[in-house]
């Protein structure tokens, strides 16, 4: 318990705040300066400023008379807990009025697990009547700290007139008995709810929430089972419940991570409040809804939700944290790559010659502005096998591992070693954070991990190894890579066309898709002829499906739905822009037509990119980026040829289907005779 004393004192409590605080902000201020007394924080100011901008997201005052102002602050040297109480009430924004019961809790920015633990169980404890009431009756500081420390128990205090009824000797055995009771009978007949709480600071709200709702679940008889995401970390739901779940809520204020998981189920989404205030009624509510079976559609899950989730393999945890990477990429390749085609367009093909424009720049010259645009996609451009390496730690060992990446990934340029060196890094660095985690560590150095002995280890071993051990060989592998894709030429060139054209048209947007397009991408960091004859195939055959779709609606409506003709229209732009996924709702509908057709003509489409000796410089932009593409005409005539053969196949395929169910629809509306049996 040392950690509990650590975090609260009697130098922490106030008993009695109506001398001194009348107002929010004053009582914060009274509680701060004891922790600056105790060198608990360092700039009291600086410190009350981080208290307000917490205070200003959402009011921090519950129902049932507590106040709970905290913030995470780089001002708070550890985790403390000071504690005050008002006869008069302060208001702190409470439906029900103001509070006599205040808790300021201050944690640093660099707070370790343990200490955010113990934060969390006092956030619990706030939700039990019996403590509150032991709180309100302490007639002294130490056995105040005593109480909150866990050191008192609250039922101490019960003689002192906290009676209860419900916890009372004998209100918690019917309690147990009726879920014993249930669990005899199976189990399988209580309702089953599942939820997840959160909130911006993720130390008291989150916890509090959880503990709401488990009291309410347990007298409505309810079976729920809570995922809380907190500061403290969080431990996902078991599948399996979340399978035999009846019904979910979430009550949070920020983003619920992985929360594709839970499509599919009648769901209540309220703010984390809510599932303080009135636990009970978002129950009730949950019934309901699936009661009425109400569903919520599938959610798109960020890149990093349910990275490497413990019951994935090996192989999809791969797929999951290297998709991670290219995901967040991909903003970065559109951004500098439409810049550097925007230079070329304006400035020709030697703006890539001009000086710096911080030392070079005429505001009336058009190649000013042309360098401007190009030396400004440059450097985002230069971000890419960075942030590459970066967010596949990331998606590994979550914000731990974005130092490491970004640094093996910063090498992986240095040494030349491109887009593999950057998936190698990438890997090291998530392994290493992982690996460093795993060691049990003195607690005098848990608050230093996250943010000096984690970065500062890692990114020296990434380094090392990058530089020393794996780099060298890679950049090796990515030079070779480089000189076959130079020396491609004849049938060799059309195969890989091949390829490409099937994997970008596979998936449409999906993992085989963005392996294609990261493969061409990061040829270009250091283009040559071949590198950049793979990036006009890619293109090419990723802007074949929608526009394919786009025509087939055209030429031959009837065979598609009144939506599909709508979304037909879009496509026409999304395919002209290279956005694959303007195929997805056709593909959706009826993938065993839509996808073979697609890959068709994207194969046809890449094979005669290659075929032509077409070149493309930059990663995006579709038919507006035509001016720096090598033999446009060409280009666009193997574009054509390939949302003609894909048009053509979807066509057939999908005339065939109807031409099958016309008899069964043709007699369907013929007068049925009864047959005797």
């Amino acid at each position: 318990m040392s950690e509990n004393h650590a975090m609260i004192t009697a130098e922490l409590v106030d008993l009695d705040l109506d001398g001194t605080a009348t107002t929010k902000e004053a009582a914060a201020r009274t509680l701060a300066e004891r922790m600056v007394a105790l060198g608990r924080v360092t700039d009291l100011d600086g410190f009350l400023a981080d208290v307000a901008a917490r205070e200003a997201q959402m009011p921090t005052g519950l129902d049932g008379g507590i106040g709970i102002p905290h913030c995470r602050s780089a001002h708070v040297t550890e985790p403390t807990l000071a504690f005050g109480r008002s006869a008069a009430g302060i208001d702190f924004g409470a439906p029900d009025g103001p509070a006599d019961l205040v808790f300021l809790i201050a944690a640093p920015t660099g707070a370790d697990d343990a200490h955010l633990t113990i934060l969390s169980s006092l956030a619990r404890q706030l939700m039990d009547e019996q403590f509150t009431a032991a709180l309100r009756a302490v007639t002294s500081a130490t056995d105040a700290a005593a109480l909150v420390s866990g050191d008192l128990a609250a039922d101490s205090w019960s003689a002192q007139g906290t009676d209860r009824a419900d916890t009372a000797p004998g209100a918690e055995p019917p309690d147990t008995e009726a879920e014993a009771e249930g669990e005899a009978e199976g189990g399988t007949d209580r309702f089953r709810i599942v939820a997840v709480t959160s909130c911006p600071t993720g130390i008291a709200h989150t916890y509090m929430a959880a503990e709401a709702l488990e009291n309410a679940a347990r007298e409505a008889g309810v079976e729920l089972t809570v995922e809380t995401q907190g500061s403290a970390g969080f431990t996902r739901l078991d599948p399996g419940t979340v399978e035999r779940a009846d019904a979910v809520i979430f009550a949070h204020d920020v983003p619920v991570r992985d929360k594709p998981r839970f499509a599919g189920k009648p769901t209540v989404d309220v703010g984390v409040k809510a599932g303080i205030s009135r636990p009970a009624e978002l129950i009730a509510e949950a019934r309901e809804k699936a009661a009425r079976g109400e569903i919520t559609a599938p959610a798109r899950p960020s890149p990093v939700d349910g990275a490497g989730d413990s019951g994935d393999s090996y192989a999809t945890k791969l797929r999951k944290w290297l998709m991670s990477g290219v995901s967040y990429m991909v903003p970065f390749v559109a951004a500098g790559g439409l810049l550097i085609a925007l230079g070329f367009a304006i400035g020709g093909w030697k703006i890539d010659k001009a000086p710096s424009v911080a030392e070079h720049f005429v505001w009336s010259d058009h190649t000013s502005w042309a360098a401007l645009l190009f030396q400004t996609g440059g450097l985002a451009f230069a971000f890419l096998v960075p942030v590459l390496a970066g967010y596949i730690a990331y998606g590994m060992a979550d914000r731990p591992g974005l130092v490491p990446g970004f640094v093996g990934g910063s090498v992986a340029v240095t040494i030349k070693a491109g887009f593999l060196g950057g998936i190698a890094a990438g890997l090291l660095a998530g392994a290493v954070v992982m690996g460093i985690q795993r060691i049990r560590i003195p607690a005098v150095l848990r608050g230093i991990m996250p943010v000096v002995v984690i970065p500062l280890v890692s990114a020296a071993v990434v380094g090392f190894l990058m530089f020393l051990v794996v780099g060298k060989p890679i950049a090796s592998l990515q030079s070779a890579l480089t000189d076959w894709l130079e020396g491609l030429s004849g049938a060799n060139a059309v195969i890989l066309g091949v390829i490409l054209g099937l994997m970008m048209c596979f998936d449409l947007g999906g993992p085989l898709n963005k392996v294609a397009y990261a493969f061409a991408v990061g040829g270009l960091t250091h283009p040559t002829d071949g590198s950049l004859k793979v990036m006009a195939a890619v293109m090419a055959a990723g802007m074949v499906p929608p526009l394919a779709m786009a025509l087939a609606t055209t030429v031959r409506g009837r065979l598609f739905t009144p939506a599909e003709r709508e979304n037909g229209k879009a496509a026409w732009f999304l395919g002209a822009s290279f956005i694959t996924e303007g195929a997805i709702p056709f593909a959706a509908a009826d993938p065993l037509r839509v996808i073979p057709a697609s890959m068709a003509g994207g194969a046809v489409t890449g094979a005669l990119s290659m075929a032509f000796g077409c070149t493309l410089r930059a990663p995006h932009g579709g038919v507006f980026v035509v001016p720096l593409i090598g033999r446009p005409l060409l280009y666009l005539l193997a574009i054509a040829a390939g949302v003609c053969v894909s048009t053509a196949v979807v066509v057939l395929l999908k005339s065939a289907r109807k031409t099958t169910d016309a008899p069964e629809r043709d007699t369907a509306d013929e007068p049925r005779v009864p047959v005797a049996v």
